[in-house]
Parts: C-alpha cells; sequence; structure tokens
C-alpha cells in the first residue's frame, strides 16, 4: 500500500518517479494565467490569518462547503471569523475525499507550510495556528510565496482602463519575479446593457484621455491602452466568452450598432451577436499587430442562481459547464483571421471535456509552420484542472496532435498558495509517460528526450512561446 501524498504521490512506476525528480521538480514556474490582485504583489501583502490566503475568495472550497450542509455566514459572511471559516472548512476536507480539493488541500499545506497531518475537525487549531505564525513572517507574504514556490514570472488578469500602478510598482521595486498584465478587454464588447456599456464607454474614455462618441472612437481608445498596456511588458490577451462569435457583419451595421447602444437602446438578440463578432475580430488583428498571444476560455454557463448572485455577486460559485454546439464558430473566426494573414499564436480553453477532440483537432487546422505549437489546446480550465481532466486533455492532444509541443500548466487562481497545481500537474504528466515507457508504447532507450519533453512542457515551451 502506498502512502498518501509521498514524494511519489501520483507517479505509479520507476519510470514515472525518475522523470518527475530528475526532469519536472527542478523547474520553475511560469504561471501565465492567473488571477492574483496586483497590489497584494505590489505592497508584498502580509496574511493576517490562513483563511484570508486560503479561503478568501475561493468559491470552489464555498462550493464544497455549501454542499456539505455549512451555512453561508462560513463562507462568504462578514459576521464569522476567521476561525469559525476555517474551522467549517477543516470540518467539510473529509467530505472531499476524491474531490481534488483533497488532494489540493494537502498538497498546499505540504509544500506551503511543510505540515503532513491530515486536516480535520481534530487538527483544526492546531494547523491553524501553526501557519497563521508563519504568515506573520517575511518569508510568507506575497512575494515570500513566490519566491518559496520559484516562480519566474505571473500574468494577472486586467481589464483595457486599470492603471496598471502595482505592476509599474513591483517591477521599479526591482522584485525578481516579473508580474505582466494582461489584456481583458470582456467588458468593451458586453453589449447586453445599454447603460453598463456606456458607463464601461465613459471609464475607457477617461483613462485614454480621449472622447467617445463613435464606433472609431472606441476602438482608438482600446489602441491607447493596448500601446500602454505593451508598454509595461503585456504578451498577452484572454477572453472570457461563452461562445465563439462569427456572425456575418458590415462596417456600416456594427458603427449603427454601436450609435443605438450608446445611445442608450437597447439591442436586439441578433445585433448582439453582430457586435461581439466584430469586436472578435477586431481584438485578434490588434493581437497580432502586437506579437501577442490571444486566449480564449470558453464554455461556462455563469451566474446561475439568481438568488444568490443577487446577495453575493460573480465569482462566488454558481458557474457551471455549459454545452454550446460552437465548432463551427470557431473555425469560422479563426480561419478568417488566417485567410487575411492575421491570426495570432492562440490558445484555446475549453470548459466542456466533450469539446476535447473538436480543440485537439481545430488547432491542427491553423498550424502553419512559422511557430511551434502556435494553435495550443489549453490546459485543463477550472472544473477540468484536476487528475482526471488534465488527463484527458493530455491524452487528445497526445493524439491528435503535438504534446510534445504544449505550453503545460496555469494556476487560473486568486491565491497565492495555488502554485503545488504546477507540481500536480507535472506529476500527473510524468505518470503518463512513465506509464507508457512502462509499458513498451514509447522507447525507453529514448528516455533523455522523454525528460527533454517532460522539462519543455513544464517550462521551457512556455518561455519560449511567450518570450517573457
Amino acid at each position: 500500500m502506498k502512502n498518501f501524498l509521498d514524494e511519489n504521490f501520483l507517479l505509479q512506476t520507476e519510470t514515472a518517479q525518475k522523470l518527475y525528480h530528475e526532469h519536472a521538480a527542478k523547474q520553475p514556474i511560469i504561471d501565465y494565467h492567473c488571477h492574483l490582485i496586483p497590489s497584494m504583489v505590489a505592497n508584498d501583502h502580509k496574511f493576517k490569518s490562513l483563511t484570508e490566503i486560503w479561503l478568501g475568495g475561493d468559491h470552489y472550497k464555498w462550493r464544497a462547503m455549501r454542499t456539505n450542509g455549512v451555512d453561508e455566514k462560513y463562507c462568504t459572511g462578514k459576521d464569522t471569523s476567521d476561525w469559525e471559516k476555517f474551522e467549517k472548512w477543516a470540518e467539510t476536507v473529509p467530505y472531499t475525499m476524491r474531490n481534488p480539493l483533497y488532494h489540493w488541500t494537502h498538497l498546499e499545506l505540504k509544500t506551503g507550510f511543510g505540515i503532513e497531518k491530515l486536516l480535520s475537525p481534530k487538527t483544526a487549531r492546531e494547523i491553524f495556528d501553526e501557519c497563521n505564525e508563519k504568515l506573520q513572517t517575511s518569508e510568507y507574504s506575497a512575494r515570500g510565496m513566490m519566491r518559496r514556490y520559484k516562480v519566474e514570472a505571473v500574468c494577472t488578469t486586467d481589464d483595457p482602463v486599470d492603471t496598471l500602478e502595482h505592476h509599474i510598482k513591483t517591477k521599479n521595486d526591482g522584485f525578481e519575479v516579473k508580474m505582466l498584465p494582461t489584456w481583458r478587454p470582456d467588458k468593451a464588447m458586453a453589449v447586453e446593457s445599454a447603460s453598463n456599456f456606456r458607463s464601461y464607454d465613459e471609464q475607457l474614455a477617461a483613462v485614454s484621455e480621449m472622447g467617445i462618441s463613435s464606433f472609431d472612437d472606441m476602438v482608438l481608445a482600446l489602441r491607447k491602452r493596448q500601446d500602454f498596456f505593451a508598454e509595461q511588458g503585456c504578451k498577452l490577451s484572454d477572453h472570457g466568452i461563452e461562445e465563439f462569435y462569427a456572425e456575418d457583419y458590415t462596417e456600416t451595421e456594427i458603427k449603427a450598432i454601436f450609435n443605438k447602444v450608446y445611445g442608450g437602446k437597447e439591442l436586439s438578440y441578433d445585433e448582439v451577436l453582430k457586435f461581439k463578432s466584430a469586436m472578435m475580430v477586431i481584438f485578434a488583428e490588434m493581437d497580432w499587430e502586437k506579437g501577442w498571444t490571444q486566449q480564449f476560455h470558453y464554455g461556462a454557463i455563469r451566474n446561475n442562481n439568481t438568488r444568490l448572485f443577487n446577495q453575493l455577486g460573480p465569482d462566488t460559485g454558481f458557474d457551471s459547464i455549459g454545452t454550446f454546439s460552437t465548432a463551427k464558430a470557431m473555425s469560422k473566426f479563426l480561419n478568417r483571421l488566417d485567410t487575411n494573414n492575421k491570426l495570432a499564436k492562440t490558445i484555446l480553453y475549453n470548459l466542456n471535456p466533450a469539446d476535447n477532440e473538436v480543440i485537439a483537432t481545430m488547432i491542427g487546422n491553423f498550424q502553419d509552420g512559422t511557430v511551434a505549437g502556435k494553435m495550443q489546446f489549453g490546459s485543463g480550465w477550472w472544473f477540468l484542472d484536476q487528475k482526471d481532466g488534465m488527463e484527458k486533455q493530455m491524452n487528445s492532444l497526445s493524439v491528435l496532435g503535438l504534446l510534445s509541443r504544449f505550453v503545460g500548466m496555469l494556476t487560473d487562481s486568486r491565491s497565492f498558495l495555488s502554485y503545488p497545481r504546477h507540481e500536480y500537474f507535472r506529476r500527473t504528466l510524468c505518470n503518463l509517460l512513465g506509464n507508457d515507457v512502462e509499458q513498451g508504447l514509447l522507447p525507453h532507450q529514448e528516455i533523455e528526450f522523454i525528460g527533454k519533453m517532460v522539462e519543455d512542457i513544464s517550462y521551457n515551451n512556455a518561455k519560449n512561446f511567450f518570450k517573457f
């Protein structure tokens, strides 16, 4: 019987162990998509408790706690203490067995704090106090945690209207870990609400120091902001979309639609789709002009619970996997860009595992030999960033593309304790390849190349692809 979470956790064969310990474990981390709060890095935030660094904003944990019958006040409530919230999480943890939260929880305690005890009501107070004591030291500040996990670069997620003041401060401080912005212009194409869209354009106008009264004005303002982002080291965009939009439209139509929604009138469903389609093309062409990589995270149905959304707001744990027939629209969108020779390096992330083979074959349509792995099948995202989801993603990519050119894992997290997700991924990767070698599916005499492949997927491919 294997011990839980020992040095060979997830590594089922000797070859897998060799690949991980000799090749994967030593690689630095490039976390090219995350949701860290930039001010915490800029100010080298010191966390007041394990609850703040671990439970604050973590809708994964909140979902599990609610499912376990925990009252909302212990998840997101303002009238409960950090200890009370942590105590309820500790009560929940044993019930998360076979959920990835069980693995992540104990991996984070082990790698972050050197704690190998299992979290339960019996150990909760001891673990809480020990971690809180360590969190008061400089080693466990925001920057200290990044150093602890050998982080080389992180890319945050930032709106075009953001000042990026915290990125600038962090760089000027001489912090050795690069914190780079990522361009996330979703609100600039969110025309479902006329008032919200007008309000956003007014913010965009103010930060761009220009007036906006036409569609061309808005595009010019966005270009000015993109130039500013590029000056601060931005090399990626990211787009959170429900599905791909690729309606036919004319320039005249889009300008008329802008005037309508900017003037306060609500749009029809078809007008919304046309506008989103146009903006996606414009954003993609802007990325191509800058030499950026564009990322598309698609397939989530958000804010399903109206009652609790009204009470708690977005990103609180009420989103789920959607089913969309988006392959034709995705193909049409990518093909339009490719036809005009304006298709940037691209990463596609699907949330529904039923789309794994769709994505794995779609990227092959637009590889053009200019860049190795120009079109990327992004790592398992959100509900899929766990052992089963990562294995399925990598197996699909392996069968239908080139796993060897994969740019690897990211945290997609708000937490400074989420970096072990990279370790989790690397162990899973090494186990897949190690099992293949042990079963004679890959040649043992190529172990040196396979080791290099592990290093590439863990670190080198991302380093070379993004050119940080």
